[in-house]
């Protein structure tokens, strides 16, 4: 039975959860406690990491002999990019963001991608949900498990308690959860599991209850 419960700390051990086909490493990295994830394929040994955001030396330590061939950036805010350029640099993975996030991450983009557009990594394949609002370029990487729930990583789009924060401006707001409501919540079971840019873990079921609640607050 898995002990994975996706509570992390800065500096602390990493949370890993072994599915079927992927195995799944979480750990919390730099000053605003981001969470860095490592998706290595079980057949192959590939690896994705989703938010190189700080320390290089440990998010490449996390990674371990590879390969990895991408890293994934959910949006262009620089805590979410800080060890990007040397993990590439040195492992010359490929890079992947959102077009409309690209300029601002000072990384070049190899591969832009766009909502449903689909990321292989050995015989894993990861969809792209494109979630507006946070910034104009936020992602989120859905994995259909064949074998078990659905997850998914959300970057700074959705948390436990909401979604991410769009600085008071209504429009960005309304996008946003806009976007999770008819991306997310009104196409996946409750038992989706959600991994955050930041925090603890949670599942649209737990969230679910919620919406009502938000749309009312405007956060």
């Amino acid at each position: 039975m898995s002990t994975y419960t996706g509570k992390v700390t800065p500096g602390g051990p990493p949370a890993v959860r072994e599915l079927r086909y992927l195995i799944v490493t979480k750990a919390s990295v730099g000053w605003m406690d981001n969470n860095v994830y490592v998706l290595r394929c079980r057949d192959t040994g590939d690896e994705l990491v989703i938010d190189a955001a700080a320390e290089p030396e440990r998010v490449l330590a996390l990674c371990g002999e590879g390969p990895l061939r991408y890293v994934v950036t959910t949006h262009q805010h620089p805590d979410h990019w800080g060890a990007l350029a040397e993990v590439v640099q040195r492992t010359r993975a490929r890079t992947v963001a959102h077009p409309a996030d690209a300029a601002g991450i000072p990384v070049p983009t190899d591969l832009p991608v766009s909502d449903g557009d689909r990321v292989g990594i050995g015989s894993v394949e990861l969809e792209v949900v494109h979630l507006a609002g946070h910034t104009p370029g936020g992602i989120a990487l859905l994995y259909d498990d064949p074998t078990g729930q659905p997850h998914l990583w959300t970057g700074d789009s959705l948390f436990p308690g909401g979604v991410g924060n769009t600085r008071g401006n209504s429009a960005d707001f309304d996008q946003l959860l806009a976007d999770v409501i008819s991306k997310l919540f009104d196409r996946l079971p409750d038992e989706t599991w959600v991994y955050p840019g930041h925090g603890n873990d949670t599942t649209l079921g737990a969230e679910r209850p919620q919406l009502t609640e938000w749309r009312r607050r405007g956060w």
